[in-house]
């Protein structure tokens, strides 16, 4: 089995939610990036032993919010060592809008990645894209780089749409088998 991190910010707990979900398809480990931009000192070595690190974060003004964006700086250690270095990495966002931008935000999570020497994960799901499809359909946002979810502005965390959250538990498991079959 391959040790999965999550790490993300959440502004107002629905990407929180969405990274649990993420988290319990791929039996993996949560870090949250506080409302400052910073984890534990401890997170860096949760990390650097992972074999798979998933990125989260919501899409605010079409990328990722401060607070991911200053973990990501913070991460140059990390690069500079190549600490992160062939790991498996994923990663997803979410925004109140059906597009809001959310596929620069992902880009820009893959790049990070990239930047680290990562192996990234694409979503790996068909879209739902017929008539017939609706919110609770797996991948309704029609995703392939990564997780998309939306959450509407006045919703609540239980409002997200099942079919994200559904989406977000698969995506999960997929990074996981991913790194347990490169971990092999």
């Amino acid at each position: 089995m391959a040790k999965v991190v999550v790490v993300y910010h959440s502004g107002y707990g629905h990407t929180q939610r969405v990274a649990q979900q993420v988290a319990a398809g791929a039996n993996a480990e949560l870090i949250a990036i506080d409302a400052e931009g910073n984890v534990p000192d401890s997170a860096w070595d949760t990390l650097a032993a992972a074999d798979a690190i998933i990125f989260g974060s919501p899409t605010y003004m079409g990328s990722p919010s401060w607070q991911f964006k200053k973990f990501a700086d913070a991460s140059s250690k990390a690069w500079f060592t190549r600490a992160w270095q062939d790991k498996v990495f994923g990663g997803f966002t979410n925004s109140a809008s059906l597009n809001g931008d959310k596929q620069v935000a992902l880009i820009n999570l893959q790049t990070l990645a990239s930047q680290h020497g990562g192996i990234w994960v694409s979503l790996g799901l068909l879209p739902s894209n017929s008539k017939a499809a609706a919110r609770t359909d797996v991948n309704n946002l029609g995703g392939s780089v990564g997780l998309l979810v939306q959450s509407p502005s006045d919703a609540s965390v239980d409002e997200i749409p099942q079919g994200d959250l559904d989406t977000a538990k698969q995506y999960g498991a997929r990074v996981a088998a991913i790194a347990a079959k490169l971990r092999g």
